[in-house]
């Protein structure tokens, strides 16, 4: 018998609705409450000036200059969410991503520009080389392989520029091996010892990803992602993963998707205890717009619902692009 069960008495002594015939008692008994620190804010950055487009997939998402970035971000800050996550789409793109770990790249831009601004906004950076490379595949490519090796040193190159600008937190999403211990070395080398690393510690092979390859223009021109990013029929390989990447030093662990990794999620928190991030990802919130938008369910409900269900499956974190609309939310509600 387990614990839940020992203290569940029978009907009609035992009326488990008692505790919810009123809002007020409802919000006593609650068992997660979701805040405004749980999310950090994704952002698209392009190069130009007084540049917003909306991305076509995902209704309120935009790519968005540097200028236009800093002004996000100082609303994103007065709305009280303190971090966003940076992607970057480089001017131009050649087969080994130099504008990934370009000093001058569009990233670096916009961290420094943020910091200047708005220094107490904590600038998370996606370290990865798919919106860089003209092939736009996560590594170096060499015939039909995606090579790791070569690939994790260039990477670290990534990481350190981002540390140099200014980046708060660094987020390797590429899934190579080794990657996590590659740039912890650089980092440390450098004097960057204090950064933390949110690694993408458990990313599968989803098609959930479809909205975000538009906003990102990261879309592969041949092939797939399989040989690094996960099975989505695996649950025990996320553990080695994730346990790999801790022992190579990464600080925060991240599951992604979110929604049909709930499981893998719970079982990071519990097994490992670090501080966990899940990000609630492009197609998981574009169905939600696209369903709200035809009537056939309350938008906002269901978004509330899903990122209290990722918060209760064990996130510390959320990356997500209901950040905004969330935190509005909450603020009605208090």
């Amino acid at each position: 018998m387990n614990r839940t069960e020992t203290h569940v008495g029978t009907f009609p002594i035992s009326r488990l609705r008692r505790t919810r015939m009123t809002a007020a008692l409802r919000s006593m008994v609650r068992e997660t409450e979701l805040s405004k620190n749980d999310f950090i804010y994704p952002l698209f950055v392009v190069p130009g000036k007084k540049v917003k487009r909306e991305v076509s997939s995902m209704a309120n998402v935009y790519q968005m200059s540097v200028d236009e970035i800093v002004r996000e971000c100082v609303a994103v800050k007065s709305m009280g969410i303190p971090a966003v996550i940076l992607f970057g789409i480089p001017e131009a793109k050649d087969e080994v991503g130099s504008g990934a770990y370009d000093e001058h790249g569009i990233v670096q831009q916009a961290v420094r520009a943020i910091k200047k601004e708005v220094p107490e906004l904590v600038v998370v950076t996606d370290v990865c080389l798919c919106e860089y490379t003209s092939h736009g595949h996560c590594g170096i490519v060499r015939g039909d392989e995606i090579v790791n090796d070569e690939s994790i040193a260039l990477l670290a190159r990534e990481a350190l520029t981002h540390a140099q600008a200014g980046a708060d937190i660094i987020a390797p999403s590429d899934m190579f091996d080794g990657r996590v211990k590659a740039i912890r070395t650089i980092l440390d080398e450098n004097k960057f010892q204090n950064i933390p690393i949110m690694s993408y510690a458990a990313k599968y092979a989803s098609g959930f990803y479809g909205p975000f390859r538009e906003a990102a223009e990261s879309t592969p021109k041949f092939g797939d992602r399989r040989s690094h990013q996960m099975d989505p029929a695996n649950a025990n390989e996320a553990m080695r993963e994730v346990a790999q990447d801790i022992q190579e030093g990464a600080d925060i662990v991240m599951v992604k998707p979110a929604m049909p990794y709930l499981d893998i999620l719970y079982r990071v928190k519990q097994q490992f205890g670090l501080p966990t991030a899940a990000y609630n990802v492009s197609g998981e919130y574009s169905m939600v717009k696209a369903a709200a938008k035809n009537g056939w369910i309350d938008g906002e409900r269901v978004m509330m619902e899903m990122l209290t269900g990722i918060k209760r499956a064990g996130a510390d974190m959320i990356l997500t692009y209901f950040a905004k609309e969330a935190a509005q939310y909450l603020d009605r509600q208090r």
